[in-house]
């Protein structure tokens, strides 16, 4: 029978891709995703706060090239991947590594873009309230005249 490896996270983007290029071109990126698990409060009323686990993203080639172009911190994303264990040897001692190698991944939530929709958002709904202002004071002055006598009524008499 077979194993299955997989991987899904959804978190947030803890800084901007860091991108390299090894032997012949290839392009690997690398970046660290932030999962927190809320925090909620138990019966007896003790708080259990939020907890955030960091995890090592790794993206070859085409994947690296795109992540470096649209990802940014603090992006919500889906990473779909398979974990992977490296391990060296430093200082005479064996470091490991764990690592999820994505083989997908897709942008849920770009706070830039958000940030701009909302800015033009206020700013519409300004304009809005600029015209319809202006609109009011349009009906109004037809009646202000009417009442001195009419715009023309003073240059022609």
């Amino acid at each position: 029978m077979s194993s299955v490896n997989k991987v899904i996270l959804i978190g947030n983007v803890g800084a901007d891709p860091e991108v390299r290029y090894l032997d012949r071109g290839v392009a690997i990126a690398t970046f660290n995703l932030a999962t927190t698990e809320r925090g909620y409060v138990m019966q007896n009323g003790t708080q259990v706060p939020d907890v955030t686990e960091w995890h090592s993203i790794v993206l070859w080639r085409n994947l690296a090239e795109w992540a470096q172009q649209n990802l940014k911190k603090s992006m919500k994303v889906y990473v779909e991947g398979k974990l992977k264990t490296r391990a060296w040897e430093k200082d005479g001692q064996i470091r490991r590594k764990t690592e999820v190698i994505a083989e997908n991944i897709q942008i849920l939530y770009r706070p830039d873009i958000y940030r701009n929709q909302q800015q033009s958002a206020a700013s519409s709904q300004q304009s809005e309230e600029a015209a319809e202002a202006l609109n009011d004071e349009a009906q109004a002055a037809p009646e202000a005249q009417e009442q001195q006598g009419g715009f023309f009524n003073g240059l022609f008499r």
